[in-house]
């Protein structure tokens, strides 16, 4: 990491006569970057020290600069040792120009993200200057975390339906003769069920992965919304609920959607489901014409899905679209809203969340119409 000059805050005295790190563009101000900037010069004393390092060290630039490199910045590593005695970039050997980054530790036991390069006026001259780098580990640790809950709930999603295929499976095995048909087709059924579950969720990680690398395919065709969402209640009448829990209400005329059928279908899915295991009452459907979230486009589609039931509490309506986020304690995995915005966003499209005028939760998302060029011809 280089810089070109220096803010007032970031100056050491004799700092005016140094020249430019190696390969610093002109004008870049050492307080404008992300990460913690701190710059020693051949006496091993500091001569800059950016506003990131203030914030990440939690100590003023006027207080340590022209202070030896080691004083400024007392960093330990994860064993307590000195940093600094160890590594002895102005003693050590004359060929190394950097140090990998590295998790360190600061006073008061703050753990951050180190590298340092060594610079040298040729390969075996002495060191004219460190440049360090600090970068606050807190956003890695969140990162971190998150997978470390990924794995646990899925190990706990997983345990559960194969602990009982398993135990099906086995029984049958060892004592088919002993089973009426009747027992059998039961035990056969929720093997099939738990297998389905099982499969559900491995779907669930894979769109996950796809959302989290920006790799979500979106292969467009056209949509009858209206079409798709009666698809949905009718299974769910089917499966036993009353058509009377269902209003679909579909606004005319609407613009010809282009979307992906199989993801769109798995957004519908979601927030129906939703509001049908966690809301009560009427489940009320919208599908209008509204402005398009996507630049240069006049209109798109809009689906609102509501119910009647006690909603969602305003403290958590920010927390909704995250991983593992439940509703209730109704089952679930938590993973399915976070893959819904996934779908939404990958369209190009927003997805809302609010209270419902009949008290409950409601789900509003707007796609882009995203017609092919040559439609517009």
């Amino acid at each position: 990491m280089s810089v070109g000059t220096s803010s007032a805050a970031g100056r050491g005295a004799g700092d005016d006569a140094a020249d430019p790190s190696p390969g610093a563009g002109p004008g870049i101000d050492p307080d404008e970057l992300p990460d913690g900037l701190v710059v020693a010069d051949e006496h091993g004393r500091v001569v800059r020290f950016n506003a990131a390092a203030e914030r990440i060290t939690a100590t003023r630039a006027a207080d340590v600069l022209g202070l030896p490199l080691e004083k400024a910045l007392p960093l330990e590593d994860l064993d307590g040792r000195r940093w600094w005695q160890l590594t002895d970039p102005y003693g050590g050997l004359a060929i190394r120009g950097r140090q990998p980054e590295r998790n360190l530790l600061l006073p008061g036991g703050r753990e951050v993200l180190v590298t340092a390069r060594y610079v040298r006026e040729r390969p075996t001259d002495p060191v004219s200057r460190v440049v360090v780098s600090l970068r606050d580990t807190e956003a890695r640790r969140r990162t971190e975390r998150s997978h470390a809950e990924l794995i646990a709930t899925v190990a706990h999603e997983l345990r559960s339906p194969l602990t009982s295929v398993k135990g099906f499976t086995a029984t049958l095995l060892a004592k088919w003769e002993r089973f009426t048909d009747d027992q059998k087709r039961l035990m056969l059924e929720t093997v099939d069920a738990d297998a389905d579950r099982v499969t559900r969720l491995i779907a669930e990680l894979l769109d996950i992965s796809r959302i989290d690398s920006g790799r979500l395919e979106v292969r467009r065709q056209p949509v009858d919304m209206g079409a798709a969402v009666g698809r949905h209640i009718q299974a769910y009448v089917a499966a036993g609920q009353s058509a009377d829990r269902f209003l679909l209400r579909v606004e005319q005329p609407l613009p010809m959607l282009w979307a992906d059928p199989d993801k769109i279908d798995q957004v519908l899915s979601n927030l129906i489901e939703n509001a049908v295991r966690h809301g009560e009452g009427t489940v009320t459907i919208d599908i209008t014409a509204a402005p398009s979230p996507r630049e240069g486009e006049e209109t798109g589609t809009s689906v609102t899905v509501s119910d009647e039931g006690p909603g969602i509490p305003e403290e958590s309506m920010n927390r909704v679209f995250t991983r593992f986020w439940r509703g209730s304690k109704r089952g679930g995995t938590g993973l399915g809203l976070y893959i819904v915005k996934g779908i939404v966003e990958a369209h190009g499209g927003t997805i809302t969340v609010g209270r419902a005028p009949g008290g409950g939760a409601e789900f509003r998302f707007t796609l882009p119409v995203a017609a092919p060029a040559y439609l517009a011809q």
